[in-house]
């Protein structure tokens, strides 16, 4: 059994995981992370990093060497309703650093997290590191218990945070109670190839029964195609000649291509989850991001609310962590400053659900733009207050944590 003890110890690697690991580390503080893959290389997850994430990483002094990472900036957000396009959003004017959304592979955030965080002597990442259980002494929870590459493992820590997405193990063995909002929805996502002279826009397509979402990846698009609830089981018996139809009639300029979906291997199913926590903490345990607030993948917000999470949970632990002072009351802290931004944001996302997409998947006739969006199109200075809701969010955070030393290297 290898034993460890730390300040916090996070489970999850993800977004949200990482960014609180480096924050608290560049504080002073003693931190394990724990990553249950062996390397942050998957396909199809969020890769938007917004605005106000950007301003995250310029204010630690690093843009500049993050944005010569592999990416593309949307600059505005598009789409084709019925054969009309819109504009939705027109990032020109968001109040931040940077006037787009960075779409960078999630696997090169995470590894540009994990190079700067390790020249820090107290930051600690573990991969192939899963938690499979939390230390309960006595109503207060004192770490976790996993499996490695190593053998079994234990931590204990002064506070365990849960960051390990909308799947979180440790909120299932700490028992909170998840409330599901509902989610008529769920996505397929795939890649198709690229050609010279496709257009390089961020690309939503609404048409009678479908909505394709198409995400620049220079020599392919990553294509989201959005189906009700359930109805992947009566698409895959139908063969995947139906779902390259169903592709081909909301975008037919991918007739040449859609043959490269050459079985139901290249197509992956995102079950699409809305829930939340009512309470996010326990004594000794916080939980972040997806595994307090699992989001709907409208506006692709749910990465800039998790990161916004860790930098809220940074900003009012590092002090109380680092001297060793941690209170229930700190945790209950960062539920009330972050609990107004996930509401809004997951009632906005549910009403969308509900109003406008469950709309499109089922109707059986072209349709109008509806009013929202011929708005935008007539009066185009209103697309800055979408650009500014998916790329600033509600209640922006910025980082309050000291750099307690340089790092080294």
């Amino acid at each position: 059994m290898i034993a460890l003890e730390t300040s916090c110890c996070i489970a999850g690697g993800g977004p949200a995981g990482m960014v609180l690991g480096y924050l608290l580390a560049r504080a002073g503080v003693d931190v394990v992370v724990l990553e249950k893959h062996a390397d942050f290389l998957r396909d199809f997850r969020g890769d938007t990093v917004h605005p106000s994430t950007l301003d995250v990483i310029a204010e630690l002094g690093l843009l500049d060497e993050f944005l010569r990472r592999p990416h593309n900036e949307v600059r505005q957000l598009t789409g084709v309703v019925s054969g009309t396009p819109v504009t939705v959003a027109d990032f020109a004017h968001v109040p931040t650093r940077c006037k787009f959304v960075a779409l960078m592979p999630q696997w090169e955030f995470l590894n540009f997290l994990a190079e700067h965080g390790k020249r820090y002597p107290t930051f600690h990442l573990r991969m192939q590191a899963q938690v499979t259980d939390v230390i309960d002494e006595g109503g207060r929870v004192a770490g976790v218990r996993g499996t490695s590459s190593d053998g079994p493992f234990e931590v204990r820590a002064r506070l365990v945070v849960g960051a390990d997405g909308r799947h979180s193990d440790v909120r299932s063995r700490a028992g909170f109670v998840v409330r599901d909002l509902g989610a008529p929805i769920d996505v397929l996502w795939m890649r198709l190839p690229r050609r010279e002279g496709d257009e390089r826009a961020v690309l939503g397509r609404f048409d009678a029964g479908h909505i394709l979402v198409m995400l620049d990846r220079d020599d392919y698009w990553q294509c989201a195609y959005v189906i009700a609830k359930g109805g992947f089981d009566d698409l895959k018996a139908r063969g995947i000649d139906a779902l390259r139809t169903a592709i081909v009639d909301v975008a037919p300029q991918l007739q040449d291509r859609v043959g490269e979906i050459r079985s139901w291997d290249d197509v992956k199913l995102l079950t699409v989850t809305v829930d939340r926590l009512q309470t996010w903490h326990k004594p000794g345990l916080l939980c972040i991001g997806d595994a307090a607030h699992a989001m709907s993948p409208i506006g692709g917000v749910g990465i800039n609310l998790a990161i916004q999470d860790a930098v809220a949970a940074a900003n009012l632990l590092w002090q109380p962590l680092r001297d060793g002072t941690l209170s229930h009351a700190d945790l209950a802290r960062v539920q009330r400053r972050r609990w107004f931004p996930m509401q809004v944001t997951q009632a906005f996302q549910v009403f969308v659900q509900n109003n406008v997409i469950r709309g499109v998947l089922g109707s059986t006739k072209a349709f109008k733009p509806p009013w929202p969006l011929q708005l935008l199109r007539r009066f185009p200075f209103l697309q800055r207050f979408p650009a500014r809701a998916v790329g600033v969010g509600v209640r922006p955070e910025h980082v309050h944590t000291p750099e307690a030393a340089p790092a080294s290297g």
